[in-house]
């Protein structure tokens, strides 16, 4: 059965932020509010649900779930090398609406689906979902509906969607942006805009001081 915690009210947020990290160590799907949209997650290493979350979503492997953590030191240790350009960006826009496609380290015993060697890291600014972040680790994280669907801007958008497939929803009220992350792939030798959104392109061209075009071309 699903709980519902509304985090604007202290106490409930509270025991929310307690029963949605104990769903996601025991294996479970929660939802929860993030800068950008709501967000569907779990523990990124515990492969079986990384699973479930996919089938939630209708979603195959071939479309892997991207990977959102609490602090900028974390990407340290699930990365092969962070380049500068990488660096830069998470000094610059982390936590933010700014996901990074990096090359993951090798060692990483995660399943995420066909992700070729690479993996879609974000830190998200809002406090709920740092919280859940900081006593989890990184986790497994889409946006909260079913593929093909409008994504979720409210906990209750996400749970008409989801239903029973998650434990527990954790309602912070509509999504501030209500925007999709910007995602910028840093995994090859020149960083790739492959999706705009919450952060201008010319923004990210300043961070790196390269031409805005050039981050886009080659798409």
């Amino acid at each position: 059965m699903s709980i519902v915690f509304d985090c604007n009210d202290p106490e409930s947020r509270s025991a929310g932020i307690r029963a949605a990290v104990g769903a996601a160590k025991a294996g479970r799907l929660v939802v929860m509010p993030t800068d950008t949209l709501y967000g569907l997650g779990c523990d990124a290493f515990d492969a079986d649900a990384v699973a479930q979350l996919l089938a939630a979503k209708h979603r195959g492997r071939d479309m892997p779930v991207p990977v959102l953590v609490g602090s900028w030191h974390t990407i340290d240790g699930l990365v092969l090398s962070v380049s500068q350009a990488a660096r830069d960006l998470v000094e610059a826009f982390w936590p933010g609406g700014l996901s990074l496609v990096v090359e993951q380290a090798p060692s990483l015993a995660w399943d995420l689906g066909d992700t070729a060697g690479t993996v879609m890291l974000r830190m998200p600014l809002h406090p709920v979902a740092i919280e859940v972040l900081r006593e989890v680790g990184p986790m497994a994280v889409s946006s909260a509906n079913v593929s093909g669907q409008p994504p979720a801007t409210t906990a209750e958008q996400a749970r008409t969607q989801l239903g029973e497939e998650v434990s527990v929803y954790l309602d912070g009220g509509p999504s501030p942006a209500a925007q999709a992350s910007t995602i910028v792939d840093v995994s090859g030798p020149n960083p790739r805009v492959l999706r705009v959104g919450a952060v201008s392109v010319a923004d990210v061209a300043d961070v790196l001081d390269v031409d805005p075009e050039s981050l886009l071309e080659q798409r």
